[in-house]
C-alpha cells in the first residue's frame, strides 16, 4: 500500500510539473488577454465583469485569470493564481491598451476628432431607424427560420452567435440579437479589422498620396533583400517575412498583442524567409506593420488619429466604431476593432456600393475589384485583407462573395450578386458554428438566381 501511494505521490508531482512547465510560460498571455478583454467590454460597450468572464473569457487557460474592475481609475488588472498581474487601461477615444510597469500614465496624449451624423435619413445613410420594407421575392418565414437557426436554442451554448443582420438592396429584412445584446451594442470585430486597415490604403491611393506598388517605405529595409517588398505585398499577405500565428501556443501573434509596445515593429524586425509573392502566409504583424506606414505617412500624430475616423469611419457614419491603440500610439489595426452590429454592416454596404456611400465616393471603384481578387497561393481564399469564396470555401454562395472575418466567428459577408450584406458576430468558429448553413438558408429565403457569376 505505502509503494502505491508513493506512486500516486509521484505521478501527483510529475503531473504538477508538467502542468507548471507547460503553463506558466503563458501566464503573461492569459492574463494580458483577460485584463485587455475585461477592460475593453466593460468600459467601450458597458458590460459587467461577470458577462464578459461568462463569454469573451469562456476560453480554455484565460478562464484561469482573476480579474478586477477599477471603475473610478478605469483600468483593469488581472493575474493567475496571484502571479503574472497585468493591466489594461481605458482612455476615452482610444479604448483600452494593455500596458508594461514602466508605462507613463500622466504623459499626455492625443484622441481622435470625432464627427457624427446630422441628418434626417434613416439607416444606412443616416442614424434614424431604417423603414420597414417587404419584398415580394422575400420569403420571411424561411428568412426568418435560417436567422433563428444560427442562434442556440434556450441553454444550449454551441452556435453562441450574438447578432445575426441581413441587408437586402439597403435595407434590413432580418435582425436579431443574443441575450443581453441589442442594436447598440458595440461588439469586437477582431481581424475584421484588417478589413479597415487595408480600406485606409484605398482611400490614400484615390486621394494620390500613396501607390502601393512601389517598395514599402522602411528605412531598415533598404539595405536588404526585403527592400523589394511593396505594399501590395503586405496587403495580400504575401512579403516572404517570417510570421508565426498560431493561438493555442506562445508565438509571434501573441507576443505582440500581449507584450509588445510597439506593435507595428513586430513584422518589421522579420527577415525574409521567401520571396515576395511567392509565399502566402496569414500574419497579423503584417497589418500592425502597415498600420505603421500610414503613420509614417502624417506629419502630426494627431493627423493620424484623425484620417481613419474623418476619412471612413465618421464619413460613412460607423459611429459607434473605436479602433484602441497600443502603447506607442498606434492602431491596432490587426486585431482591435469595435463597432455594433448596424455599423459593421455599414462597412459591407460601403464596399458593396464599390466605394460609393450615398453620392460620396470614398475610394476608387477598382479598389473593391483589387481586395476581392485572389492572392496568389490562397487558394482562392484571400485577397487584399479580405477573404474570398473564389475557392468555393462556402459552396452554397456564389463565389464572388467576399468577406471581413474575425476570430470567434466574426463575419461581414459581401455578395455583390445578390445585393446582400450579411453580418454574423459570436464567439465560435467555422468548426462549431455552420456557416455555409446559414448562409445557404438565407439565401434560399431569396427567390432569384444565386448561381455564381461568370
Amino acid at each position: 500500500m505505502k509503494k502505491f501511494f508513493k506512486f500516486v505521490g509521484l505521478a501527483l508531482i510529475i503531473a504538477l510539473f508538467y502542468v507548471g512547465f507547460t503553463t506558466y510560460p503563458k501566464l503573461d498571455l492569459i492574463s494580458g488577454f483577460s485584463a485587455k478583454s475585461i477592460a475593453s467590454g466593460h468600459f467601450i460597450d458597458g458590460r459587467s465583469q461577470e458577462m464578459i468572464e461568462r463569454g469573451d473569457n469562456d476560453i480554455k487557460l484565460i478562464d484561469l485569470a482573476t480579474n478586477t474592475i477599477d471603475d473610478a481609475g478605469k483600468f483593469a488588472i488581472a493575474s493567475v493564481y496571484g502571479l503574472k498581474e497585468r493591466k489594461a487601461i481605458y482612455r476615452e477615444g482610444l479604448g483600452a491598451t494593455l500596458i508594461t510597469e514602466d508605462f507613463d500614465l500622466n504623459k499626455p496624449y492625443e484622441v481622435p476628432k470625432r464627427t457624427k451624423l446630422n441628418n434626417n435619413l434613416p439607416f444606412p445613410y443616416g442614424n434614424l431607424e431604417p423603414k420597414d420594407t417587404l419584398f415580394s421575392n422575400v420569403d420571411y418565414t424561411k428568412l426568418n427560420a435560417a436567422v433563428a437557426n444560427a442562434f442556440d436554442k434556450k441553454g444550449e451554448i454551441n452556435k453562441r452567435s450574438r447578432s445575426v443582420l441581413v441587408i437586402y438592396k439597403d435595407k434590413i429584412i432580418a435582425e436579431k440579437y443574443d441575450t443581453g445584446f441589442d442594436k447598440e451594442s458595440k461588439i469586437l470585430g477582431w481581424s475584421m479589422t484588417k478589413s479597415i486597415t487595408a480600406t485606409m490604403f484605398g482611400i490614400l491611393q484615390k486621394q494620390g498620396k500613396y501607390d502601393i506598388y512601389k517598395s514599402a517605405p522602411i528605412a531598415e529595409w533598404q539595405k536588404d533583400d526585403r527592400k523589394i517588398i511593396t505594399t501590395n505585398d503586405l496587403l495580400h499577405m504575401n512579403s516572404g517575412l517570417e510570421w508565426e500565428e498560431n493561438y493555442s501556443t506562445i508565438c509571434d501573434a501573441t507576443n505582440m498583442l500581449f507584450q509588445e509596445k510597439d506593435m507595428s515593429r513586430s513584422q518589421l524586425v522579420k527577415p525574409a524567409a521567401f520571396k515576395p509573392n511567392t509565399n502566402w502566409n496569414y500574419s497579423s504583424g503584417t497589418t500592425n506593420l502597415l498600420c505603421g506606414i500610414l503613420r509614417s505617412q502624417f506629419k502630426t500624430q494627431q493627423e493620424y488619429l484623425d484620417f481613419w475616423y474623418t476619412d471612413l469611419i465618421d464619413r460613412i457614419g460607423m459611429n459607434s466604431m473605436v479602433i484602441e491603440t497600443d502603447m506607442k500610439g498606434n492602431f491596432v489595426g490587426s486585431s482591435y476593432g469595435w463597432a455594433t452590429t448596424r455599423d459593421w454592416a455599414k462597412f459591407g454596404l460601403l464596399y458593396l456600393h464599390k466605394g460609393n456611400w450615398n453620392g460620396d465616393q470614398v475610394f476608387d471603384e477598382s479598389w473593391a475589384k483589387y481586395v476581392a481578387t485572389p492572392t496568389k497561393g490562397s487558394k482562392g481564399d484571400y485577397g487584399g485583407h479580405f477573404w474570398l469564396n473564389a475557392g468555393g470555401r462556402y459552396p452554397d454562395a456564389p463565389r464572388d462573395l467576399y468577406s471581413c472575418n474575425g476570430f470567434q466567428g466574426q463575419k461581414v459577408f459581401i455578395i455583390p450578386s445578390l445585393d446582400l450584406v450579411i453580418v454574423r458576430m459570436g464567439l465560435t468558429e467555422d468548426a462549431k458554428f455552420d456557416v455555409n448553413g446559414m448562409l445557404k438558408g438565407i439565401i434560399g429565403s431569396l427567390s432569384l438566381n444565386t448561381k455564381s457569376p461568370k
